[in-house]
């Protein structure tokens, strides 16, 4: 019995849920570094993870999802309706967690100490909100998508996913993301880094 090619959405959604994954596992595994080898803490490079997960999985890969994705899921079948509707509320949720992620850096940054325990626990919670958050994704979204959407549905995400280009599955980086990228890759620890000092 032969299977069909996994669409090309679907191997981008699976790719950039990858790297998300990553730049939180190396953002968490810099913040434990840091504190137990007592480093000066690099805020450039929290800042730079960070900015990237704002940039890329929060506008491009989240936006697609809610704009395209499920309301075509949504069309075929009403099986995952309240699935759909919860990981809609998460992305909003998202898109505030990161912009306050930010700004508590920011606080930890300019005030000192006092504030690292508050951005260490709200990094924690990012991660473990979006780990549960793709599991969902991976196991339940993504499996219905490939029994009911048609070939023309396919043909519409697969264009807008490919359009994201995100540098850490696999893309050069924009000239305008080319000095971001290459400080992730400098100084993250691994998966996402090489975990040097420069």
């Amino acid at each position: 019995m032969s299977t069909l090619p996994t669409p090309t959405a679907i191997r981008i959604i699976r790719e950039e849920h990858q790297a998300l994954g990553a730049m939180l596992s190396s953002l968490h595994l810099l913040l434990r570094q840091h504190r137990q080898d007592g480093t000066p803490v690099r805020f450039d490079v929290l800042r730079a993870m960070l900015f990237y997960i704002d940039e890329f999985p929060e506008r491009l890969h989240h936006r697609k999802e809610t704009d395209l994705l499920f309301p075509l899921i949504r069309q075929r079948s009403d099986s995952a309706a309240e699935i759909l509707d919860k990981l809609d509320r998460d992305h909003g949720a998202g898109e505030r967690a990161i912009r306050d992620l930010e700004h508590t850096l920011l606080s930890w940054e300019m005030l000192g100490e006092s504030r690292r325990d508050g951005f260490e626990q709200a990094a924690e919670r990012y991660l473990s909100f979006y780990l549960k958050h793709m599991q969902l994704e991976e196991e339940i979204v993504l499996p219905l998508a490939q029994q009911v959407l048609e070939p023309a549905d396919w043909a519409v995400l697969d264009e807008a996913f490919s359009d994201n280009r995100d540098p850490l599955t696999g893309h050069p980086p924009s000239a305008e993301y080319e000095q971001l990228f290459s400080r992730i890759v400098r100084t993250a620890p691994a998966p996402i880094g090489l975990g040097g000092a420069a």
